[in-house]
């Protein structure tokens, strides 16, 4: 028997990824870049158990069993098995394996890279492959090519129909802009009514924005991304960031039928971020919605303190909410908001309850491997714990 535990983090786009020119290789039409998260907050954990043993190949989600046959599971698992050396002696072993995300899947939140990444690192382990497995990764979900590695990272489009040099690159780790810090506002963790996949269908077939904002938007934007990044310029990373989330949504409206992720917390909080901007005369904050309600916010570490105040002034959390449930991750000081800030965003006040719960996280490292036993999801015997 040979088992591997690895955990995989989260990435937040801030050049987003939309449409496919492939479907089948999962080949964007635009280069992307996002922030990997800290993986001690957000993360998937997946343990992949061999065994000459096992009579079927098993797959557990969160605890519930899943369908082996999935294409794009089979997919990542062919093209690692293809690059194991030949000599592998578990090549023909059944498989079981356990994964479990600990955030809300498929709300937006990007848990299928997270998920795919995870899968990919740990067969990679298993099957001892050396050299990038971005690629793979891709093969899964698209965005999950990205969280194969930490801090910031491309995904480079490619030229090649063969979908070859379609593969991330890190731009720079996350020891390179340690002052970033990430707040998650989860407005709901309910799965999203129109999934990723059939969005950027329906996007690529109807609207006609995408070609423009890929051909014409997106390569600009990329390029002042890394300058940005390369340079920790916040006031034009804030500003490219929400530029892109706002091209990104306009062009899901601009699908027929539309797909419409963001509901009206969401841009309720981005009302409260160009306000808060506008007070402090510099983007201070920015906004980034992937697909579905819940915003991402970047800002510096200095800023934490005096945002949170405001957001949680302008949604206060429900009655009785413990805090270290409602505010989860990292540990931030929960200071009153000012008097000169109350003033200004009295307006704007929601009942209780508007958000979920909140996340506070940073940037940090990609995929790494868990070698202590108790950290297994999976038996002996291979079933989930």
């Amino acid at each position: 028997m040979k088992v591997v535990t690895v955990v995989a983090p989260v990435n937040i786009a801030v050049i987003k990824y939309w449409g496919k020119r492939d479907e089948e290789l999962i080949l964007p039409i635009n280069d992307s870049i996002s922030g990997t998260l800290s993986t001690d907050h957000m993360c998937a954990k997946t343990t992949i158990q061999a065994s000459p043993l096992f009579q079927e190949n098993r797959f557990w989600l969160n605890g519930k069993p899943q369908d082996f046959d999935n294409p794009r599971l089979n997919n990542c698992l062919k093209e690692v098995k293809r690059r194991a050396k030949p000599s592998c002696p578990i090549l023909n072993w059944k498989l079981s394996i356990c994964s479990e995300n600990n955030f809300p899947t498929a709300a937006g939140l990007a848990s299928s890279a997270a998920g795919y990444a995870c899968l990919v690192s740990a067969l990679a382990q298993l099957y001892e492959i050396d050299g990038d497995i971005s690629s793979i990764a891709r093969r899964g979900s698209g965005s999950a090519c990205r969280s194969v590695y930490g801090g910031w990272v491309q995904w480079v489009k490619g030229e090649s129909p063969t979908g070859e040099d379609s593969l991330a690159v890190q731009l720079a780790p996350a020891s390179h802009w340690p002052e970033m810090r990430v707040i998650i506002l989860v407005v709901s963790n309910e799965t999203k009514k129109y999934s990723s996949t059939s969005g950027m269908k329906t996007s690529v077939e109807t609207s006609q924005l995408l070609p423009y904002r890929a051909k014409e938007i997106v390569p600009k934007q990329v390029e002042r991304m890394k300058r940005a990044i390369a340079d920790k310029d916040f006031e034009a990373f804030a500003r490219i960031t929400m530029e892109d989330s706002n091209s990104f949504h306009a062009m899901c409206l601009d699908t027929f039928p539309p797909c419409v992720y963001m509901n009206d917390i969401s841009h309720a909080i981005v009302d409260v971020v160009h306000t808060y901007n506008q007070l402090k005369s510099s983007n201070k904050v920015s906004y980034t919605f992937d697909a579905g309600p819940n915003a991402c916010l970047y800002l510096l570490e200095s800023e934490v303190e005096e945002f949170l105040s405001v957001i949680n002034y302008v949604f206060p959390p429900r009655s009785g909410s413990i805090q270290d449930e409602y505010i989860k991750g990292s540990k931030v000081k929960q200071l009153p908001i000012q008097e000169e800030l109350s003033r200004k965003f009295e307006f704007k006040v929601h009942k209780e309850g508007a958000l979920k719960y909140i996340i506070y996280t940073k940037l940090g490292d990609g995929p790494k491997v868990l070698t202590d036993e108790k950290d297994h999801l999976l038996t002996q015997e291979g079933i989930p714990k």
